[in-house]
């Protein structure tokens, strides 16, 4: 019988990460394209709004994190992904019966992905769970941030519902499996589920925190 050697599992991990983040990226620029789609914008502004939605809190994780390269530099294979999901989304867009309602599952399954992506990617730059768990809110919120200044709305983050509190939920079960040595690729599992449960039953049950009250 074969056992995987400690360098196929190793490979297999940098696998997984890739193409979660391909995913990740590919689903952030759907919801981009959406909320162009829902202001009935040509495919050019699909396809701005979508590698902007895409990559844009990568770009500002990479730099706060003072890595050599932004990821979609070192790596043109995410930006080819936006354009390409942003171009798609603008002729298949017509076909979804509530842009709104898909852009917003679509914004919560990308949060949830960046989400855990960003945590990850933040434990392999510095061991803080502080900065891991600021570099995922940056990371899941600020494309999502530039999609809707560009589009004159306010910004999801800024509106009572539970959105900011979903990625924090991701990046902490994330770290906590983490810490327990949990395998890598359940870790990431259980982080998605954690952040994309709590969005989507915010979503489903309009679950808001309090407001300040003066």
């Amino acid at each position: 019988m074969r056992y995987a050697t400690p360098s196929c599992l190793t490979a297999l991990f940098s696998e997984i990460i890739f193409f979660a983040g391909i995913i990740g990226c590919a689903v952030f620029a759907i919801s981009g394209a959406l909320a162009a789609a829902e202001k009935q914008q040509d495919i050019m502004s699909f396809i701005l709004l979508g590698v902007v939605t895409g990559i844009g809190g990568g770009t500002i994780r990479d730099l706060i994190l003072n890595k050599p390269q932004v990821f979609w530099l070192a790596e043109p294979i995410y930006l080819y992904v936006c354009v390409i999901a942003s171009a798609l989304t603008y002729f298949i867009a017509h076909y979804v019966a509530s842009k709104h309602r898909a852009l917003v599952w679509m914004d919560a399954a990308g949060l949830a992905l960046f989400s855990v992506m960003a945590t990850h990617t933040s434990l392999m730059w510095n061991d803080s769970w502080l900065v891991a768990i600021a570099m995922a809110m940056i990371t899941a919120s600020f494309g999502g941030v530039i999609r809707d200044v560009m589009l004159d709305q306010m910004p999801v983050i800024l509106e009572p519902e539970i959105y900011v509190s979903a990625s924090v939920t991701g990046s902490l079960v994330f770290l906590i499996a983490h810490h327990f040595q949990l395998d890598s690729s359940l870790s990431i599992c259980l982080g998605f589920l954690g952040a994309f449960c709590l969005r989507g039953a915010a979503i489903i049950w309009d679950l808001r925190l309090p407001k300040y009250k003066d």
